[in-house]
């Protein structure tokens, strides 16, 4: 069923006549009554009856015309739920309890009027399809690591550079440390179950290994970061990376400790993606958003992997690594 025929007989039938409903619809006298002939040979019934007074509905068309209304209504409410601000902006943060997660937290605490649909998209080719092919308006990642590029139309923009610090129980050779350098990691096993090949992080701390020689142990079931504080609060041996940033809960017991590294201080660089064309109005206000707010990168030397060193582009169109994902 034409849409515009049903429109052009709503009209005529708020109206009364076919000449007023041509001018509420800007069209002519003609194209009208070509609608709701077309119509009314769509559906083998005749709709109107003209009389002196203008149009009236014959039984069959008081029988269509509440379907139409629902039709139409059901039309402006389609359209409605695509349109620029009309839904909910979707971003992937990669996991609730990273600190891109905060990012977006402080986000909506700021503009919580701007409907936000948070998802976690693990696989970094998953994620950057999605922004690709419009699943999803954004996602926060390190680009670019080996071997990948950002497709064409693909936006990405520095937000967090991310301090990490060693995280030890209190019998391990670090625990009493004001700070640590990577250098003095080379030879301690690092353990991070849940580093997996394929992954950005997994790239960045293979990076990371080759730099400074620490044992990045990727062996064992993820069990999740409890399970990991666990292992790590009994240990004189193992120890992981993690962030102030993420959110940390372990029993006073464990006494584990966050000691520094610096000199220099690796950081985890954190990108927000987005499609350059999407027109979404959220989008620009979380890039906005992430823009005024990033924090200042900690002061002295900064290591990064190589990869992550270039400037990626920008809105402003600045220049970056080449393209293609």
């Amino acid at each position: 069923m034409d849409l515009n025929a049903v429109r052009a007989f709503v009209a005529v039938a708020d109206a009364g006549q076919f000449q007023k409903a041509a001018v509420d619809l800007a069209l002519t006298q003609q194209a009208v009554s070509k609608r709701i002939a077309a119509l009314e040979r769509d559906l083998g019934v005749r709709l109107f009856v003209r009389t002196p007074r203008g149009a009236e509905l014959t039984i069959d068309g008081q029988a269509l015309l509440p379907h139409a209304r629902v039709l139409l209504g059901a039309e402006e409410r389609a359209v409605a739920a695509v349109r620029p601000g009309g839904r909910a902006l979707r971003v992937d943060v990669v996991g609730r309890r990273v600190a891109t997660g905060g990012l977006v937290r402080d986000f909506h605490r700021a503009r919580p009027r701007i409907a936000l649909d948070v998802v976690t998209l693990f696989d970094v080719g998953t994620a950057v399809t999605a922004v690709r092919d419009g699943a999803v308006d954004a996602t926060f990642r390190a680009v670019t690591m080996p071997g990948h590029r950002l497709p064409d139309g693909v936006e990405a923009l520095p937000v967090l550079d991310e301090p990490l610090s060693l995280c030890v129980g209190p019998g391990h050779a670090f625990a009493r440390a004001d700070s640590v350098t990577p250098a003095q990691l080379a030879g301690h096993r690092i353990w991070m179950p849940g580093n997996v090949p394929g992954t950005e992080w997994h790239a960045y701390y293979e990076a990371f290994a080759d730099a400074f020689g620490p044992a990045v142990d990727t062996i064992g079931p993820d069990f999740g970061l409890e399970a990991l504080l666990d292992t790590i609060a009994g240990s004189p041996a193992v120890a992981t990376i993690l962030s102030e940033r993420t959110p940390h809960v372990w029993p006073v017991g464990h006494d584990l400790r966050l000691v520094p590294l610096t000199d220099p201080t690796p950081v985890y660089p954190h990108s927000l993606l987005w499609r350059a064309d999407n027109p979404h109005p959220g989008l620009a206000a979380l890039r906005d958003y992430l823009t005024a707010t990033r924090p200042r990168p900690p002061e002295g030397e900064l290591w990064r992997p190589s990869w992550a060193t270039a400037a990626v582009r920008s809105p402003s169109g600045t220049s970056g690594p080449p393209r293609a994902w």
